[in-house]
């Protein structure tokens, strides 16, 4: 199980890699085909690099994800997710209004909430409790 999960992990790692790149590549062609508002356009450079950039750790934690689900560990999933979503990106959205931060807060926010599910995930994957009854020693 822990070779197949790093393997499932350099592979959503590596998606998100490509991901990453594809999104810096394509930065002035993709928003304005979905808008020509320059105040939209101009919001897109703020955000786009967040989303960019986020890529890599989304693609490990996501293929994580599968790995626990695969295994029947979707109540702790469920859990972790909620957690990390409280911790991380709900103050940071909230913190964003009260402060006006505006979209880098809530990028920011939504950054943190993948890393921490990362690396709660990670830690996870690490360790055996999720493995339950899929593998007996």
């Amino acid at each position: 199980p822990a070779r197949t999960a790093t393997r499932v992990v350099v592979w959503g790692a590596g998606t998100g890699v490509v991901a990453a790149g594809l999104l810096l590549a394509l930065r002035p062609v993709l928003p304005p085909l979905f808008t020509d508002d320059p105040a939209v356009l101009a919001q897109t450079d703020v955000v786009w690099w967040f989303l960019a950039l986020m890529q890599p750790l989304a693609g490990a934690a996501f293929a994580l994800d599968g790995v626990l689900m695969g295994a029947g560990d979707v109540a702790w999933l469920r859990t972790v997710t909620v957690a990390s979503a409280l911790l991380g990106f709900v103050p940071l959205s909230l913190l964003s209004g009260w402060l006006d931060w505006g979209l880098t807060g809530v990028w920011t926010g939504l950054t943190l909430f993948i890393v921490l599910r990362l690396v709660a995930v990670g830690r996870r994957v690490r360790g055996s409790a999720w493995l339950g009854e899929t593998v007996k020693p």
